[in-house]
């Protein structure tokens, strides 16, 4: 693991599928932005992609290759953020194209042996047509869920600010969504959506850490990396060793100056914090 932290640290990187790089993650094609993260001493990648399948895993691996990364996860971020396709799109041809995107996306996520993330690609709704959408977006999300355990992975949902998507927005939400769905209820938390939904970040951490896979961190006014001294932080590392948390932590936010400055400011920030730990 990456010095004090007892968790796998990973930044977020997009996959050379995508048109651009997300602007949440290192931005730079994925083999030069897996060197730099590896040199900054970086566990792992979460990695975002937009139109992938089983195929791709050959390439993912090459690009990591010789750094001594491992993919965490796989984000679907783009597919709703650079092809505006959502699993609650009005057009029936467009939810069609979403649903195949992320089910690709599983079969990928199944042959790299990682899980699949999903929040944004949930969609928003329009007026009147909510109850419809809803029905859309959870049976589409079965599906997935089942498609994913079905290549050994799994998905993990993600709670959103509503400025996101209109579905599951808190926790509590989330979990009792994927239940009442049938589907394992395994959460992303992260910092960010949770303060914009007017959420104590550490309370939904020790409320929720037996149920979730990965924090995602971010500073918490405007996004950006985190900086030493950053006060939450050591009080989230402290809650998610009490609560016996296995998953991973991701750095998810701008990139500020450049991506290897914010890189290495989140980890400094991060390790610094650490101390609480030992």
């Amino acid at each position: 693991m990456s010095g004090r932290l007892p968790w796998p640290l990973a930044y977020t990187v997009s996959s050379d599928d995508c048109r651009t790089p997300m602007p949440l993650g290192f931005q730079a094609p994925l083999a030069d932005a897996a060197a730099e993260l590896a040199e900054l001493g970086y566990d792992g990648v979460e990695v975002q992609v937009r139109d992938v399948g089983a195929q791709h895993a050959a390439g993912l691996r090459d690009a990591l290759a010789g750094t001594g990364l491992r993919v965490l996860a796989l984000g679907t971020g783009p597919i709703a953020a650079q092809d505006s396709l959502t699993l609650t799109d009005p057009s029936p041809d467009v939810r069609r194209q979403a649903l195949d995107r992320l089910l690709g996306a599983a079969r990928l996520a199944g042959a790299l042996g990682v899980p699949l993330t999903l929040g944004q690609t949930r969609g928003t709704f329009l007026p009147g047509l909510a109850d419809v959408q809803r029905t859309w977006a959870e049976t589409s999300v079965v599906r997935l869920a089942q498609e994913a355990a079905a290549h050994g992975s799994r998905l993990l949902l993600e709670p959103q600010c509503r400025d996101n998507t209109s579905l599951w927005h808190t926790p509590d939400e989330a979990l009792r969504a994927a239940r009442q769905l049938g589907i394992a209820p395994d959460l992303v938390l992260d910092t960010h959506h949770l303060e914009r939904e007017g959420l104590d970040a550490l309370s939904a951490v020790r409320d929720h850490v037996t149920d979730t896979s990965c924090l995602q961190l971010a500073a918490p006014a405007g996004r950006g990396p985190l900086s030493v001294g950053d006060h939450r932080l050591p009080a989230l590392l402290r809650a998610l060793r009490d609560g016996g948390f296995t998953g991973w932590l991701t750095l998810e936010h701008t990139q500020d100056d450049t991506s290897p400055l914010a890189a290495a400011r989140s980890w400094t920030a991060l390790h610094d914090a650490a101390s609480v730990l030992t």
